[in-house]
């Protein structure tokens, strides 16, 4: 079977382990035979090995719950792997079209293509990471219209609606700042390497928010309401892995989140229009009836 096969049927095994309800053996081949693959115990023995061979993923036995599940202690992150995943398996669906009939192109419509620029750093940017390397190089402040030089000690790539980003430590304080790729100019790996010293990892700090910016403050409890339509996205593409549903019928639906709240997430709320409301906090509630007003102010 093809490699596009095997990644495939990873992606499908970590999903079904990891939604936590211990899956025996016979239920995950149930599942692939659902989605199209027919295959042995023995290769799905060989899968779950190579998940754990090549991609970090410790994929357990319970024997009390007579079923699989995956070791978070010992595991990288499932969440940014299966995002990966599906960005390989995308890629190599379109190569095999592609390949098959060359006006595959013709029907496919790419979003505009200024979100590629800068990506010939992904790599350099990446080996820097990974060998503690510090970098060098100037960067764009849209803000300011200013373009400064900057010295980086990087720790992180993050992804963020179809852009990528460095985030790492400049001189010597333990503040992360972040930096878009696209606006990166005369990129310089140097020989210098530097010591991880920072107790909070980047991926610490995201991961109880959305999009870019990130904060010390305390996780609070957001609640939305959301059209039954709109709803209907919500809950394909939750907003925060720590979405949970309070109410889902005829004529709302209801969800809790538990993040911090920031600019990005502000703007999420504002994209949506009417078919969102903010219960709570009260301050967020405060801040979209502010931003609203104030565009409805520029329409009188």
């Amino acid at each position: 079977m093809s490699k596009h096969g095997s990644i495939r049927r990873y992606t499908l095994i970590i999903e079904k382990i990891g939604r936590n309800q211990f899956p025996s053996f016979s239920i995950i081949k149930e599942y692939l035979f659902e989605q199209g693959f027919e295959v042995s115990a023995r290769t799905i023995q060989r899968d779950i090995e190579q998940i754990r061979f090549d991609f970090g993923i410790e994929i357990k036995y319970d024997r009390t719950r007579n079923g699989y599940y995956i070791d978070a202690e010992t595991s990288i992150n499932t969440d940014s792997l299966l995002r990966f995943l599906e960005i390989v398996n995308t890629a190599e669906l379109l190569t095999n079209s592609l390949k098959e009939s060359r006006n595959t192109l013709d029907y496919i419509s790419f979003e505009s293509l200024g979100n590629l620029r800068g990506v010939e750093n992904l790599k350099p940017l990446l080996f820097a990471i990974k060998n503690n390397r510090k970098i060098k190089f100037s960067h764009e402040n849209f803000e300011t219209g200013e373009t400064k030089k900057h010295s980086v000690n990087p720790y992180l790539l993050k992804e963020y609606q179809n852009r990528w980003y460095i985030i790492g430590i400049i001189g010597e304080k333990e503040e992360f700042r972040t930096f878009g790729i696209d606006r990166i100019f005369n990129l310089e790996v140097k020989e210098e390497v530097f010591q991880i010293e920072s107790k909070t990892t980047p991926n610490q700090l995201f991961e109880n928010t959305i999009g870019l910016t990130y904060s010390l403050k305390n996780i609070e409890e957001v609640i939305l309401s959301f059209t039954p339509l709109q709803g209907k996205y919500v809950k394909t593409l939750p907003m925060h892995k720590s979405q949970i549903i309070l109410k889902d019928d005829e004529n709302e639906l209801l969800i809790k989140l538990k993040i911090i709240p920031n600019y990005e997430f502000e703007q999420k709320i504002l994209m949506l229009g009417e078919a969102v409301k903010v219960i709570k906090p009260k301050w967020l509630v405060d801040n979209i009836k502010t931003s609203l007003q104030t565009t409805l102010n520029k329409y009188k």
